[in-house]
């Protein structure tokens, strides 16, 4: 009986992360499967991959794939979370050698966030292959957005092998001012942007985002059979405390509480599904955040018994406001619920005073409204996949 509860266990934990397909549509085809689309590019090229643990050809990594067919990688740069995607949230990740390939690893988060022109010296061709979550404050496109600029400036060109975007099938949040600019807000995007890493390479050229108006030479392989209504799945966890299908849905609205006092369940089997802190008050459910190697060795609240609410069973609703409303108007401390992050995180200072005002969610949306018709009028003319709408 032990056994088959074991192998259920592994069955439906293997199956929670498969793509999800609608009735009838055919099977999805990741940029990097599609060899014959950008292999032809890079034969007798120099190249630098930039790719984590999602880079994956089926069952087999990027990488290993691209040696097999006997191409001359040089380098590999890493993101947040490191090359193997086990290093916890603002952990630094160190240069250094991959054991498997032998290859030179060069991190891309900590003091180095953007390749260097010595580091692209040895380079003809960039790839970029990371499955992001469609969220502006998701480390992975700050680092796309980099990638582009040194290899505008340096005259090297980006492949970007796309992937589908699981919280791709709408648009909400407030939009980045510019005086909140930050590794986890580079553009001026809502919170939940709406687009794939493919598309937004294509916009932040085409608006000339880059520093001083540069745009680099840009090829993107787009996914075979997906539309922004497509419901994805992702096949492997993004970052570490991404476990599932549950926690990306959540993670735009969860993620505000990383700028306030209120734990969601970092040091936990299941963060981001989870939202409590030490006061009996917001809630009948509890947790104790514990240290985890791999996910949070350092999680906030550590140690203490947080009372809140459970996550986990419910249908996420998309990007909403009424949790972090709710546990700040039960918080007995307003005058520190926010801490200096919060406001980085929102992508302007409005939201906190908002809530510290008492707006409720839909007057706080009202204010959102322009900077979103224009930002959507922008987003369309980079759209590489039929739209939502």
């Amino acid at each position: 009986m032990v056994n088959q509860l074991i192998w259920l266990l592994s069955f439906f934990t293997l199956f929670s992360f498969l793509p999800v397909f609608a009735q009838g549509q055919s099977p999805l085809t990741v940029g990097a499967e599609q060899f014959e689309q950008y292999l032809p590019q890079v034969q007798d090229k120099k190249l630098a991959l930039v790719v984590n643990q999602t880079s994956r050809v089926g069952e087999k990594h990027l990488v290993d794939a691209l040696l097999e067919k006997e191409l001359a990688i040089v380098k590999i740069f890493s993101p947040e979370h490191g090359f193997r995607g086990d290093a916890d949230a603002g952990e630094q990740v160190a240069n250094g050698t991959d054991p498997t390939t032998g290859l030179p690893l060069v991190s891309l988060y900590g003091k180095n966030k953007k390749p260097t022109a010595e580091q692209l010296q040895d380079v003809d061709v960039v790839i970029f292959d990371i499955q992001d979550v469609g969220v502006r404050f998701y480390t992975y496109i700050s680092t796309l957005h980099y990638v582009m600029e040194a290899c505008a400036e340096n005259g090297k060109t980006l492949i970007v092998l796309d992937r589908p975007n699981p919280n791709g099938d709408y648009v909400d949040g407030p939009v980045l001012r510019s005086n909140y600019r930050s590794f986890v807000g580079l553009d001026p995007l809502p919170i939940v942007h709406g687009v794939t890493v493919g598309e937004l390479a294509e916009m932040i050229n085409g608006e000339k985002w880059l520093k001083g108006g540069l745009t680099c030479e840009l090829f993107v392989v787009p996914v075979k059979n997906y539309t922004h209504s497509t419901s994805y799945s992702l096949p492997v966890k993004p970052s570490p405390n991404l476990p599932n299908d549950q926690s990306i849905r959540l993670y735009p609205s969860l993620c505000l509480f990383e700028g306030t006092r209120v734990s969601i369940g970092r040091g936990t089997t299941f963060p981001f599904q989870v939202i409590g802190y030490p006061d009996k008050r917001f809630g009948d459910f509890s947790f104790t955040p514990k240290s985890i190697e791999g996910m949070a060795k350092y999680p906030k609240l550590e140690n203490e018994v947080c009372y809140g609410v459970d996550l986990r069973k419910k249908k996420p609703k998309k990007f909403n406001l009424s949790y972090l409303i709710d546990f700040y108007l039960k918080s007995d401390s307003k005058e520190d619920f926010f801490n200096a992050f919060f406001d980085k995180l929102a992508g302007n200072s409005e939201l906190k005073e908002q809530i510290k005002a008492g707006f409720d969610e839909k007057e706080i949306r009202v204010s959102w409204v322009e900077d979103l018709l224009k930002y959507k009028a922008i987003r369309k003319k980079y759209l590489l996949y039929p739209d939502f709408e």
